[in-house]
């Protein structure tokens, strides 16, 4: 009898894998950057250098703490080439439709979760310890958004008042760390890192879930203190 069928693939097939989901990622996020150019009603130049910080803004922060050789970025050419392809799409591609949005909702949630756990896997790789893994996972999902974000004079969108954005790169990161100390096979650790960051993304981007903010406390202190109006 020959040998019985492989179930799961190898590890190379899943390095392929999140190599094909990274570009995408690279694709989409340019996309976006160049969405955030259109709406601010830049000219082409503008829609190239934010789809590219956009995509590859926190893949070069992260491979520049690492201090592991030049970033990944900038040594494969496909990942600069991907992102101007991303600000192409969104100069010819209005997608205002609800359809487009729902599917950069989708495909932004699995990007996040397969760049968080990345950037832990690539920390962990090198040498660092549980914190500046999960640092760095987090850094590479929402690196190139932060940056746009200051690019164009707004406050990055991470840092409250909105969708819980940063947090599910949080638990991406944190899962990839765990499952990588308790002996699971990086290229697997990283299939669950990624699901799990990218429902826990979707899910607060259906259910609404914010983080609260500084007025959010001051207001239920201020009701708690105001007394009730009888009736």
């Amino acid at each position: 009898m020959g040998p019985f069928p492989q179930v799961l693939p190898v590890p190379d097939a899943l390095s392929d894998t999140f190599r094909v989901i990274d570009l995408c990622g690279v694709l989409l996020n340019g996309i976006l950057g160049g969405l955030i150019a259109r709406r601010k009603n830049f000219d082409l130049v503008g829609f190239i250098v934010l789809a590219i910080i956009t995509a590859t803004g926190g893949g070069i922060l992260r491979d520049v703490m690492i201090q592991a050789g030049p970033p990944f970025a900038l040594t494969d050419p496909y990942y600069l080439y991907t992102a101007c392809l991303g600000a192409a799409v969104a100069w010819f591609v209005p997608m205002n439709g609800r359809r487009s949005r729902r599917l950069l909702v989708v495909a932004d949630a699995v990007i996040l979760g397969c760049w968080a756990a990345t950037g832990a896997s690539k920390a962990l790789l090198n040498g660092l310890g549980l914190m500046p893994a999960v640092l760095l996972g987090c850094l590479t999902a929402v690196g190139g958004s932060m940056i746009r974000d200051v690019s164009v004079g707004e406050t990055p969108a991470v840092f409250g008042g909105n969708k819980l954005y940063a947090v599910p790169a949080l638990v991406a990161a944190l899962t990839q760390v765990a499952a990588v100390h308790a002996g699971l096979p990086d290229a697997y650790a990283m299939v669950g890192s990624t699901a799990i960051g990218a429902g826990l993304c979707l899910l607060a981007y259906w259910r609404s879930w914010k983080l609260p903010v500084v007025t959010d406390l001051e207001r239920r202190r201020l009701r708690a203190r105001t007394p009730a109006t009888p009736d």
